[in-house]
């Protein structure tokens, strides 16, 4: 088996890919099973809408199937196929919102969303509805910015702070980050909101690494 943890992007976007592979940067130790950052080859532009979610699923379980590696992360802070892609690999498929909202439900009682786009909400719904704590949820606030905007290292940094706020406004304890590839931003929200900000493709690696443990 390849020794690696391979995280896929199933969206096209490069600035997106780079920005994944930028936030795991971190993870990089010797002794350590390296991450692999790939995308979708013929993957949409972004998750933006159900039919972009739905339409990667078959795409990925080829790819999985086709791709040896040690754990398999789908850096898509919407999870798609998460589910189904279980059931092609006996190795651990990891979901970034699922990661991030484990994170976030360790450091606070109640937590706040940064959404991509107002679609976005209810898919992330439907994950926290499946992790039985929706109730959890203080806020979920849409940015429906376009995808090279977020992975813009200056362009979203307002909005992204304004968003924070009016979700720590709303009753968030934490915020997470819910769009892969803005782990740039991660620090300065941090600063700007005054809670912990959780960027999900950094807390899925940190789930791969255990459960290689």
């Amino acid at each position: 088996m390849a020794r690696r943890i391979l995280v896929i992007n199933p969206n096209c976007s490069e600035s997106c890919t780079a920005g994944i592979a930028q936030s795991l940067a971190p993870f990089a130790a010797e002794g350590r099973p390296p991450f692999e950052v790939v995308s979708l080859p013929g993957g949409p532009p972004a998750i933006a809408t159900w039919r972009d979610w739905f339409s990667v699923a078959e795409p990925l379980c080829r790819m999985v199937e086709e791709e040896d590696a040690l754990a398999y992360i789908i850096a898509c802070v919407s999870d798609p196929a998460i589910d189904v892609l279980r059931t092609v690999t006996p190795r651990p498929v990891i979901g970034p919102f699922r990661s991030a909202v484990g994170s976030a439900l360790a450091r606070a009682e109640r937590f706040g969303v940064i959404a991509f786009v107002e679609a976005s909400k209810a898919r992330q719904r439907k994950v926290l509805q499946s992790m039985g704590v929706e109730a959890r949820l203080a806020a979920s606030i849409a940015l429906n910015l376009p995808m090279e905007t977020l992975t813009d290292p200056t362009a979203a940094r307002e909005a992204l702070c304004n968003t924070a706020k009016a979700l720590v406004a709303a009753g968030s304890e934490a915020v997470i980050l819910g769009c892969a590839g803005m782990a740039g931003h991660r620090k300065a929200v941090e600063d700007a909101a005054g809670v912990p900000v959780i960027e999900p493709c950094q807390a899925a690696a940190a789930q791969a690494l255990l459960a290689l443990a």
